[in-house]
């Protein structure tokens, strides 16, 4: 077992690594031989789901098994940490994706911070794009600062 700093440590990299992992899969999986699912992001649609929400589903799963193996197997128990980080990650998604940026959730909320603002323009421009080809800002919590409002 790995005392509780390096635990915390070790949850708190995985969240941060997780914003290249969805980097790589945005660009090169959801943009590429699975857009046939991400499409339905780039569209308008009605009702409460979209086909895409199927990475949702499928981006859990390593989160819920990683979470389950660090709790049952003593020797595997930073799985659990890594699991967290995960988890971590994809709540804090949900809430500046879908919730903050996309809306999917009426809330009131008006971006004040400079970091806020350049998020949404960076997934707004990523947005232009209604192809798989040509979209750039694949970034979910971090946008370069090249779409800093002015």
């Amino acid at each position: 077992m790995l005392p509780t700093w390096a635990n915390i440590l070790l949850m708190v990299g995985t969240f941060f690594f997780m914003e290249g992992a969805a980097w790589f899969t945005h660009k090169y999986i959801m943009h590429g031989f699975l857009w046939s699912w991400h499409k339905s992001h780039h569209a308008p649609y009605d009702g409460v789901f979209e086909r895409n929400d199927l990475f949702a589903v499928v981006f859990s799963l390593p989160a819920i098994a990683t979470i389950i193996v660090g709790l049952e197997v003593e020797a595997l128990n930073p799985l659990f940490w890594i699991g967290l980080g995960i988890t971590g990650y994809g709540i804090f998604y949900v809430i500046f994706h879908d919730i903050i940026v996309h809306r999917r959730i009426k809330i009131p909320y008006k971006a004040t911070s400079i970091y806020m603002k350049r998020l949404i323009r960076a997934h707004k421009v990523h947005h232009k794009y209604t192809d798989k080809e040509g979209a750039e800002a694949f970034g979910f919590l971090y946008a370069p600062k090249k779409y800093q409002p002015k």
